[in-house]
């Protein structure tokens, strides 16, 4: 409900900022390294964030206070992007050594892992409904996972090179964006690319055209 700006950067900071005064309003250092990924909590009280320094955390929006950092002992790799699950209980998490991470919240433990990207993982987004979760990585692969049976389901292989840089599902987990060289769109369940925008194309004909197809 409030009208402001996070942003995570390589100087292992992560700032709060106003929209209408355009200044920093709050300053958290939940990390030693660079902050490779954030995610706001469903009460738009806590924020979620992961680092090369290996660790999660989870840091209160209005006072800065770091209230838990986790990292997994095991593993000993750098985080690379974190993403809350709708219900806010479970949260994902991407690795450098291609693997991906389900973290149950309140016991602060890992509870299931998917294998498969043959390269650091760059994006991860869950469904709205909270029964999928897709993922990217370097390995020019989109990965659709099934959390009720912890298994992928579907695998789509992009272009030679290309690097999903971001993933996000609507609303109404109709449609799955997928963003890096170029945007794409795809729809869910048949897992079918129905748009594609170019540099060209971005322009207000994108949503009128997103719109045209609901």
């Amino acid at each position: 409900s409030q009208a402001v700006v996070f942003s995570a950067s390589p100087d292992s900071s992560i700032r709060v900022w106003s929209v209408s005064g355009g200044n920093c309003v709050q300053v958290i250092r939940a990390h030693e390294a660079g902050v490779t990924g954030l995610s706001l909590h469903a009460t738009g009280d806590y924020l979620l964030s992961s680092s090369e320094d290996q660790y999660w955390a989870f840091s209160d929006v209005q006072t800065g206070r770091v209230l838990t950092k986790v990292t997994d002992e095991t593993a000993g790799c750098a985080l690379t992007c974190a993403q809350f699950h709708p219900d806010g209980l479970i949260f994902g998490t991407g690795t450098a050594d291609s693997q991906i991470k389900i973290w149950d919240l309140k016991e602060r433990t890992n509870v299931a892992n998917f294998p498969g990207h043959s390269g650091p993982v760059t994006a991860i987004a869950f469904s709205e409904n909270g029964y999928y979760l897709a993922t990217g990585a370097q390995d020019c692969s989109l990965k659709l996972w099934d959390l009720r049976k912890l298994k992928n389901f579907k695998t789509i292989t992009l272009d030679n090179s290309y690097e999903v840089k971001s993933l996000v599902f609507d609303q109404s987990g109709t449609y799955l964006a997928v963003g890096g060289s170029d945007i794409r769109v795809y729809v869910c369940k048949q897992w079918s690319e129905i748009l594609n925008f170019t540099g060209e194309m971005f322009s207000g004909n994108c949503a009128h055209r997103l719109n045209a197809h609901r």
